[in-house]
């Protein structure tokens, strides 16, 4: 269980649909796995679907995931390397406007993010259990690096109850 004092409250509604029972490793790893078998399924007419107007593609959404993680990984990498620099937010609609989500090959976009994950694995096993309890701010908000890497979890896994229950039904 990951204290409070670790991260702010806009974060808990992904914090808590992580198994707080298993390393920050195993969640990530999980999560990605129940995302491949479920998206790898979805039919070809359902990669640019998006369920309402404004809301994006499925598409676009696996590419604010890919992004999103990055920057998570970012922040997680330099506050576990003490770098004390507040970090940027970002603006998680312009990252998606800006992208070619919606002309890039479905299957390109889910192997890119299995590649991804497989990279934030390795960075989170490249901490120490002293790395993960550090402390940093990033969009102004202080979050510890363990924190980040379940929130990277938990915002795929709520993207993906959102696929199922928006896009597959």
């Amino acid at each position: 269980m990951i204290p409070t004092t670790e991260y702010v409250p806009y974060f808990n509604p992904f914090i808590e649909l992580i198994d707080s029972n298993k390393s920050v490793i195993d969640n990530l790893q999980d999560v990605q796995d129940d995302f491949e078998s479920t998206l790898r399924q979805v039919p070809k007419e359902k990669e640019n679907f998006a369920y309402a107007s404004g809301k994006w593609t499925i598409k676009e959404l696996i590419q604010h995931l890919i992004d999103s993680e990055r920057v998570f990984c970012y922040r997680a990498l330099c506050f576990a390397r003490n770098d004390k620099t507040d970090l940027p937010g970002f603006d998680q609609d312009l990252f998606v406007e800006n992208s070619i989500a919606q002309q890039r090959e479905y299957s390109d976009l889910l192997d890119e993010m299995n590649l991804l994950r497989k990279g934030t694995i390795q960075l989170f096993k490249s901490f120490s259990q002293d790395d993960l309890v550090k402390i940093g701010v990033g969009s102004g908000n202080k979050i510890s690096v363990r924190a980040l890497g379940t929130v990277i979890a938990g915002h795929q896994k709520h993207h993906l109850q959102v696929i199922r229950d928006k896009y597959l039904c």
